[in-house]
């Protein structure tokens, strides 16, 4: 059941770790789910933070959520980011990173799109003690905001003060600040000072269509400049994951095996964390451990969605030695505005609360296929006690969305501001009714 310490719409912490299983995602192994054959465990989000070994292997983030990379995946790639000066890494990278066209004549649709929006994506290195890892970020202004993952500039959850670096594309390194986080929606804003940035185009999320082209541009694996195409493989998807808020005195604990499949070679462990809901875009588009906070990119160079997890390919600990499965999840660009607008005026984001406990309603004989979010019971003065819900309603639909399940009534009271106002459907004694609710502050 989803209560409001844990699953409900109202108390959900979110966070993409990577053994929450993934509502509504097939398992990797999809074919063997819909035969004759036992189904196979739930696919896990992994996160895409590279993260790195103590000592000089390079921060490498991978969170299968997008961003950290693992110990054993740093070591692989130590020759490209050594323990030397940060311009020697640099430099290897910078003759690299912004060639993107070589041949005027031959500049296809992808080419254009990463031309456009690759100089507002950035590398993000991030270090606490002896841990460390790295992400990418996307440029929001040219004051220097930047927008990247919550799992990124804590490693997990695991460090509240962590150091931030930022390598632009042009192989300049900055130290950042961290202007706030949200553990809610796995949002972050950090900021460098520097001249010359290039803001990204933000695009339309809400009018991203099945099929429609997918550039992801980011750092996997700590190679900055990294460009790789898909299509939207399916909109409005509802995944579950650990949280990557922090705890007090925690500033220089590594994030466990079981938030980061990826990182778990680190050794260093860290309390667990509470699940969190997040709607997104899928992906074909290839997204590994580096990739999180980066750019989902439409075939205009517009940004459409922050990269934020992965499907990983069997147990948690096979996936820490897997990458893309050609499975992989974004924030919808249009939520991460609002998130990212609210952070820069006053440090933090709101996000909706419904005030009511859930779980699922299934529909038939199999646990399988869900109809819904069945209320279990509703908090005295709250938002859907003032909306006048009661035990027993199903709930279908929230803010214009479609709700299968408790995982996306969350997913859908998060995505909106606190106070918003918004309209509910559910369906009482088989007959579908809807009120206007007006949300609580998520705490």
């Amino acid at each position: 059941m989803h209560t409001e310490s844990s699953h409900n719409p109202v108390a959900h912490t979110d966070e993409p770790h990577g053994t929450a299983p993934l509502p509504m995602v097939p398992p990797a192994t999809a074919p063997s789910a819909f035969g004759p054959v036992p189904p196979a465990p739930p696919v896990p989000p992994v996160r895409l933070r590279d993260k790195k070994r103590v000592g000089p292997a390079v921060f490498v983030t991978c969170l299968v959520a997008a961003g950290l990379l693992g110990g054993g995946v740093a070591s692989g790639v130590s020759a490209l980011w050594p323990d030397a000066p940060a311009q020697a890494a640099t430099t290897a990278q910078a003759a690299i990173g912004p060639v993107i066209v070589n041949n005027t004549e031959s500049v296809n649709a992808v080419t254009a799109a990463a031309q456009k929006a690759s100089p507002s994506v950035v590398t993000i290195s991030v270090s606490s003690g002896s841990s460390g890892g790295t992400g990418s970020g996307i440029i929001l202004d040219t004051e220097g905001h930047i927008l990247t993952n919550t799992h990124v500039v804590t490693l997990d959850g695991a460090a509240a003060d962590a150091a931030v670096e930022v390598r632009t594309s042009d192989g300049q390194v900055y130290k950042a600040t961290i202007v706030g986080i949200d553990p809610l929606s796995d949002l972050a804003v950090i900021k460098i000072n520097a001249a010359g940035l290039t803001p990204a185009t933000l695009g339309d999320s809400s009018a991203v269509n099945v099929g429609d082209a997918a550039i992801a541009i980011g750092a996997p694996l700590g190679l900055s400049g990294t460009v790789t195409d898909g299509i939207v493989s399916a909109v409005n998807r509802t995944i579950e994951t650990e949280s990557s808020a922090t705890t007090d005195g925690s500033s220089s604990q590594g994030g466990s095996a079981s938030q980061n499949p990826f990182g778990s070679q680190s050794g260093i462990s860290a309390p667990a964390q509470d699940s969190i809901s997040i709607n997104v875009i899928q992906t074909d588009a290839a997204i590994n451990p580096g990739n999180s906070g980066g750019a989902l990119v439409n075939g205009q160079g517009e940004i459409i969605g922050v990269n934020v997890a992965i499907a990983s390919a069997g147990s948690s600990s096979s996936s820490s030695s897997s990458g893309n499965i050609g499975v992989g999840f974004s924030i919808p660009i249009n939520q991460a505005k609002r998130v990212a607008e609210e952070i820069i005026s006053t440090g933090k984001a709101t996000h909706g609360q419904l005030g009511l406990s859930v779980q699922d309603k299934t529909s038939g004989s199999s646990s399988d296929f869900t109809a819904g979010a069945e209320v279990a019971s509703v908090t005295s003065g709250s938002a859907a006690d003032k909306a006048g819900l009661q035990a027993g309603d199903v709930v279908t639909g929230l803010g214009g969305r479609t709700v299968t399940d408790a995982s996306e009534l969350t997913a859908a009271a998060r995505e909106q501001a606190a106070g918003s106002t918004v309209k509910i459907t559910f369906q009482r004694n088989g007959q579908e009714q809807t009120a206007d609710i007006t949300l609580d502050a998520a705490s």
